[in-house]
């Protein structure tokens, strides 16, 4: 039997270059499932997204995904696309192991939790405030800075790497300290800082888009503090569920996730196309 890709509408294009693509999969003729292809509207037209594939029920574990895939990758190479993403969903189990032996490798996860009815007590001495106008600009850099080279770290070229570092921190703190549902604070241990948290209340939930422990203040405990910190600003605006990203290879922050009861909800990953 042959597996193929057949397109089931006009390729659609962006002034920008910009492409976007479905197709049916389909075994000697048969549709057996989808594939949903566009370039990405971040790093854009050399970089393709899978945004969704599916293979019915009934033609699973039959290398029906794998053969689309790889199909995938070579439409991606026609539209001159360097690297291909794909996120996976953690409740398909079989979708992380089939990307893994396709040679994707993990950017970063996305991890949740249902927010304590009661959050732990934050350790004695140590407390959250708000950040100051003088400690908000030199933070912006800096956290500007380390997210940029997380990127880096993960084969984003260094320009687009900080084009979306400036796009998203303009995007998520168009007001600074006075944007709305963002909880930046500062926390200390007996009066002295000791690490950053950056908390935001969405529709659904909350979200923790840093947690930053002051370099010599490691080892100490205030990562699980600043998360207490968050999982009790979650439950004083009333949400039920705290959400956060982490980067692949950050082995002490998965340590702590996993200690504090996050489950992973999905993963994003990348390959180069050669």
């Amino acid at each position: 039997m042959t597996t193929t890709l057949r397109p089931t509408g006009p390729l659609q294009r962006g002034a920008d270059g910009a492409r976007a693509r479905t197709y049916d999969v389909c075994v000697n003729s048969r549709p057996v499932g989808s594939v949903d292809l566009a370039t990405h509207d971040v790093f854009g037209p050399q970089v393709c997204r899978v945004r969704d594939l599916r293979i019915a029920e009934p033609e699973r574990r039959r290398g029906r995904g794998t053969v689309a895939a790889l199909a995938a990758e070579e439409v991606a190479r026609g539209w001159g696309c360097r690297r291909i993403e794909v996120t996976v969903p953690a409740e398909a189990p079989g979708a992380l192991p089939l990307a893994t032996a396709l040679g994707y490798v993990e950017r970063n996860r996305r991890m949740a939790k249902p927010v304590p009815a009661e959050p732990a007590a934050l350790p004695p001495g140590v407390e959250g405030r708000p950040m100051t106008e003088d400690e908000y600009g030199p933070w912006l850099a800096r956290a500007q800075g380390s997210y940029t080279r997380s990127w880096i770290d993960r084969g984003v070229p260094e320009a687009q790497a900080r084009a979306k570092a400036e796009a998203d921190h303009a995007e998520l703190l168009p007001q600074g300290l006075a944007t709305p549902d963002t909880l930046l604070s500062v926390l200390t241990q007996e009066g002295a800082k000791v690490g950053v948290l950056w908390l935001t209340l969405r529709d659904d939930d909350a979200f923790v888009f840093r947690v930053e422990v002051d370099e010599d203040c490691r080892g100490r405990g205030h990562g699980r503090s600043l998360m207490l910190l968050a999982e009790a600003q979650a439950r004083a605006g009333s949400r039920d569920r705290i959400c956060l990203s982490v980067f692949a290879g950050n082995a002490t922050a998965l340590c702590l996730y996993d200690s504090l009861g996050y489950e992973p909800v999905s993963y994003s990953l990348y390959k180069p196309l050669l």
